[in-house]
């Protein structure tokens, strides 16, 4: 059996290091996807194109909108006359956010009172607005407080320094300045092994019923588990270099800290390697052409990504489909990425994730052994 696997691997490496597109797709596209998500995905929002509409012109209100014009989050493009003003910019794109400001808003803030702002959004892009919305109060709030100790100041100096305050002091544990980036890169990671991983080995077995080869492997003694082994062990050497390779590129180019044990990080990559060959290879034995293969695998990581937790919380999905993503192995294998790269954790927290997807990864290979046949059927 050794001997016989032996030469099959041999077969599989020298077909895939003589596949000009398959030495390519192996290595470039993965580094290039790195670099793209690793700048594009992110949570922050900066410059969000701003219009500023004052109809009170106090200083009050200058140094209100100063504060939006000297964030990095805002950027100032329009100063608007009337209201008249807003609708075609916000159909036209040409900022996402308005301003306004009514009359009496500095009257009001003298009294002590409440003083009005209202701020008009572009709902179609819901993510950026909420981001904004936040920022906006934070800004206000700020501006409120050191209001509220000048006038204090002013009318009552003895008093203004006896004013009550409650300062909030964040001590965020292992990302202490809330790079998303850090959040991000770790999941790029995961998504880009599963993606090469399963265009390699959806195509398995479809490509040697297509070119012939199949019929040769019908008269050699090889069983159906040595040819399962046979397609996936080269498949997972090759997504083990692929998470040294880009796990490296995101360590030093977008300076993501590796904290934990990587024969941990090894470990899990294996395990949710063996997931992600056995759903691939099982693609491979029911489909009939690679075109199809390539449409069910799609089919598949499509939501395996999108229920892994990579850019939405699972705890925010219904209860029915949250149960559903203990079945997708990406799930895991984030946890066990972002737990080794960010937190510095091994198995005796990492363990629970490492026996889910060793359960899932028996359990595809074992359907993909069951369904492959030696026939030409």
């Amino acid at each position: 059996m050794i001997e016989r696997l032996h030469q099959l691997l041999i077969k599989e490496f020298i077909h895939l290091f003589r596949d000009p597109h398959a030495r390519f797709s192996l290595l470039v596209p993965p580094l290039l996807q790195m670099l793209i998500f690793g700048y594009a995905a992110s949570y922050e929002v900066n410059r969000v194109s701003t219009a500023v509409l004052d109809y009170d012109h106090s200083q009050e209100s200058r140094e209100f909108l100063e504060r939006f014009s000297a964030s990095s989050r805002f950027e100032v493009t329009n100063v608007l006359q009337s209201e008249s003003q807003i609708p075609s910019l916000l159909d036209h794109r040409r900022v996402v956010l308005v301003l306004q400001i009514q009359p009496g808003f500095a009257e009001l803030l003298r009294k002590g009172q409440t003083a009005p702002v209202q701020a008009v959004l572009d709902g179609t892009d819901s993510n950026t607005a909420l981001i904004a919305v936040g920022y906006i109060n934070q800004i206000a709030n700020r501006f409120a407080q050191d209001y509220q100790l000048q006038m204090a100041d002013r009318l009552r100096p003895a008093l203004a320094t006896f004013a009550p305050d409650i300062q909030l002091q964040e001590r965020p544990w292992y990302n202490a300045n809330l790079e998303s980036r850090w959040f991000f890169v770790p999941g790029v990671i995961g998504t880009l092994v599963l993606v090469s991983v399963m265009q390699l080995t959806s195509f398995a077995v479809v490509r040697e019923r297509e070119i012939g080869t199949l019929e040769q492997l019908m008269v050699t003694p090889i069983s159906s588990t040595e040819l399962i082994l046979g397609k996936t062990l080269p498949f997972m050497l090759v997504g083990l270099a692929n998470v040294i390779v880009v796990g490296l590129l995101g360590s030093w180019w977008f300076e993501v800290p590796f904290r934990g044990d990587i024969f941990v990080l090894l470990l899990g990559t294996m395990l949710f390697l063996s997931s992600a060959l056995g759903v691939g290879l099982l693609i491979s034995t029911v489909c009939e052409t690679q075109q199809q293969s390539f449409a069910i695998s799609f089919f598949y990581i499509s939501p395996a990504i999108m229920l892994s937790g990579f850019g939405y919380p699972i705890t925010s999905m219904p209860t029915a489909l949250q149960w559903f993503t203990n079945l997708d192995p990406l799930r895991f294998y984030l946890v066990v990425l972002r737990g080794t790269f960010i937190k510095g954790v091994g198995l005796e927290v990492l363990w629970p994730q490492m026996v889910a997807m060793a359960i899932l990864g028996a359990g595809t290979l074992t359907l993909a052994t069951l369904r492959f046949h030696k026939t030409l059927d």
